[in-house]
């Protein structure tokens, strides 16, 4: 499959399970030993298959020797709960794009299609699976489910989250990761996608709200999604430009030279702010670069799911 292919057809992100499942099949290929090894439900024994059951654990292969229907069982191990947290505010929707590539994503795009990725493992393992997405307001909530349904039904919202357009959309993290706490009663495995920019709000509110996600015992890994070369190391040749806030329309004019090392400084000690508050508050902190691979987030993701069960 031509994955380039698939993400440059109209209307945004049309194969996003497609998409998800390759992008985990190619992570899972460059393994020495398969990831769910340990996760899932574990075989036991075999029984004889009565007429009305399912047929979805029949072994063929044994029927194929033995003439006989049998099915498998398993002893059920613990199945994990995970909540997805998605921010939609426009500035994850850097840099603004009209087509997409694999190797080509702005943060929006970025944490929809990891986000993805990671569903369709926990689909695989019958495991439950939330989501939230935010921006100036709670955008949409979903409580974890593991049916079919539901997995399409949150598909659909990240691939409308890619594709939707906010204008002047601010970020009300301290608003509402309080909610969204709230919201999340059982014990959960909680993935937040966001770039952590946010003007409306002092540092201290919005570490605030990254605390309170840790309690009733959530474990909770932050993918801080960025523009490395953009926002960090703030990469623009020396020509005159206009850089805009897509949050508030404010504006600046000048040349990039004039402003880059004290732009870096001031960005960096934000940045270690929020990996110690982390750090502090016993989160996870991973820099997720939208111009690097996921392999970073499905590790993550397989590490943290292990720790958690």
């Amino acid at each position: 499959m031509n994955l380039q292919a698939e993400l440059n057809k109209a209307g945004g992100f049309k194969n996003l399970e497609l998409l998800a499942k390759q992008v985990v099949e190619g992570f899972i290929a460059g393994m020495h030993k398969s990831p769910f090894h340990g996760f899932s439900a574990e075989f036991a024994e075999h029984k004889i298959y009565n007429q009305g059951e399912s047929t979805r654990h029949i072994d063929w292969k044994l029927y194929a020797k033995t003439d006989k229907l049998y099915t498998k069982r398993y002893d059920d191990e613990t199945n994990l709960r995970c909540h997805l947290i998605i921010d939609n505010s426009s500035s994850m929707h850097y840099p603004e794009m009209k087509d997409f590539s694999i190797s080509n994503l702005n943060k929006i795009a970025f944490s929809a299609l990891a986000s993805a990725s990671m569903m369709h493992i926990l689909k695989k393992q019958r495991d439950a699976v939330g989501l939230s997405i935010y921006s100036d307001a709670y955008d949409y909530y979903a409580p974890e489910k593991g049916s079919e349904r539901h997995h399409q039904m949150l598909l659909s919202q990240l691939s409308n989250a890619v594709i939707s357009k906010p204008l002047n959309k601010k970020t009300e993290t301290y608003k509402y990761l309080h909610q969204i706490a709230e919201n999340i009663h059982r014990r959960s495995l909680i993935f937040f996608f966001t770039d952590m920019f946010q003007t409306s709000t002092d540092d201290v509110k919005l570490f605030e709200a990254l605390r309170h996600l840790k309690h009733n015992k959530h474990e909770v890994v932050l993918f801080h999604v960025i523009d490395k070369e953009k926002e960090l190391k703030f990469d623009f040749d020396n020509a005159p430009k206009r850089f805009i806030d897509v949050e508030t329309n404010e504006f600046i004019n000048l040349y990039p030279d004039t402003v880059k090392e004290g732009y870096e400084t001031a960005v960096e000690d934000y940045f270690k702010a929020i990996r110690l508050k982390c750090l502090q508050y016993q989160i996870k902190y991973v820099e997720a670069d939208i111009n690097q691979p996921f392999n970073k987030i499905l590790t993550t993701y397989m590490v943290e799911r292990q720790k958690f069960i």
